[in-house]
């Protein structure tokens, strides 16, 4: 436990935090890395390159400073973070590497203002911290279906629009297959040809529990350069069917219990229709009585992921399906229309969703997700009734 000194100094750095933050992460991870490239291993090398991870590790950062008298309040975040952790692999010997390269960071950036008074007091507030994130991780650890990562066989690739595969894999050891929550993701580890580094990304599981298989569906990210789209593009070019991937055990509270009641509402853009097609599947599955509103934005139906496998579960359930197309194709045109042309809007979703006493579950491009949020809370839709997830460093809407 923490002194109220020292509760009162970390405190005082609040807004020194909130001006200067994103610097002092910058400067932390420049270091870190510098001292400890196998680190490198570990971190996705393009949120890096773009900030984003800066970015929300500077949140985190101030998040716990600002409730370091409370960090419960802030216990949904910190799982968010253990998950990711817990799926690459974090183990707490690195905390204290951390730890060293954050203190020093302060010391950097903030000079003369960051006394020995306020760099001790850092220093008992993130063994605090880092104790909480151990803690937590030991316990998804103990929970997981296995421990690292665990060698998967691609059994079946299928094409699933332009620059979007899906990958069906079964572990090659042929041993028991854990079930997962619809919505949780895996993380998936490749060998760059381009350099020395491992990399790891995370993919959501995109169909229901219960199969013989676990499928992630992957669209082609940017351009290889050793950063960008690294994952996606070994697996879209040399993923075929009994190419073997390493996978981690089935990860993420961004989920929905299938034997829940009350109406759903899934809303997805383009490849964020992965976790909740699995979601939906999944409830058709266990409650095909449940009133489900399924809602998709994409561009048009080359690039519409998951069309018939949807309209399959519509005949199954007690599924609404809505679409939208904001650049349909002259064949989109041609064929029967069952979709909208344009962009999900405020508007819109009031004529779609059922009522407010729904539960709202959202995926896609950060604009898509930041209207959609907007959207729902203008429609008076309860905070607590909203959840979403992000693809990446996880970030307020």
């Amino acid at each position: 436990m923490l002194d109220q000194k020292t509760i009162a100094i970390i405190k005082s750095t609040v807004p020194v935090l909130e001006e200067h933050g994103e610097k002092i992460t910058s400067v932390f991870y420049k270091r870190m890395f510098s001292d400890h490239p196998e680190l490198l291993n570990i971190f996705n090398h393009a949120n890096q390159k773009k900030g984003q991870q800066q970015r929300a590790l500077a949140s985190a950062v101030y998040a716990a400073a600002s409730y370091i008298d409370k960090l419960e309040a802030i216990l949904p975040e910190v799982r968010l973070i253990a998950h990711k952790h817990r799926s690459i692999g974090i183990q707490p010997e690195q905390y204290p590497i951390v730890g060293k390269y954050l203190l020093l960071a302060i010391k950097e950036v903030l000079g003369e203002a960051a006394d020995e008074e306020i760099l001790h007091a850092w220093k008992e507030a993130y063994k605090v911290i880092a104790d909480v994130f151990i803690s937590v991780e030991a316990e998804m650890y103990h929970q997981a279906g296995w421990e690292g990562f665990r060698d998967f066989k691609v059994v079946r690739k299928v094409a699933e629009g332009d620059h979007v595969a899906s990958f069906y894999l079964q572990p090659v050891d042929g041993d028991f297959l854990p079930e997962f929550l619809p919505g949780q993701y895996v993380s998936v580890l490749v060998e760059s040809t381009n350099d020395s580094f491992k990399h790891i990304r995370q993919y959501s599981l995109s169909a229901a529990p219960g199969r013989d298989y676990y499928r992630i569906t992957v669209k082609r990210e940017g351009e290889q350069n050793g950063k960008a789209g690294v994952v996606s593009h070994f697996l879209h070019d040399h993923a075929e069917e009994g190419t073997v991937v390493k996978v981690s055990a089935p990860a993420g509270d961004f989920t929905v219990h299938p034997y829940e009641e009350g109406p759903l509402v899934l809303i997805s853009g383009g490849v964020g229709i992965t976790p909740l097609f699995s979601m939906l599947q999944a409830t058709v599955d266990a409650q095909p009585q449940r009133e489900v509103t399924f809602i998709h934005a994409t561009s048009n139906g080359r690039n519409h992921t998951f069309s018939q496998e949807v309209k399959e579960c519509v005949k199954k359930g007690n599924v609404k399906s809505f679409v939208f197309y904001d650049s349909p194709t002259k064949e989109d045109k041609g064929a029967p229309s069952y979709y909208e042309e344009g962009f999900v809007t405020k508007e819109s979703l009031a004529e779609m969703i059922p009522a407010v006493n729904a539960d709202y579950y959202f995926c896609g491009p950060k604009l898509f997700m930041k209207s959609i949020y907007i959207s729902l809370r203008e429609l008076g839709i309860p905070q607590e009734r909203i959840h979403y997830e992000v693809f990446g460093p996880m970030e307020q809407l």
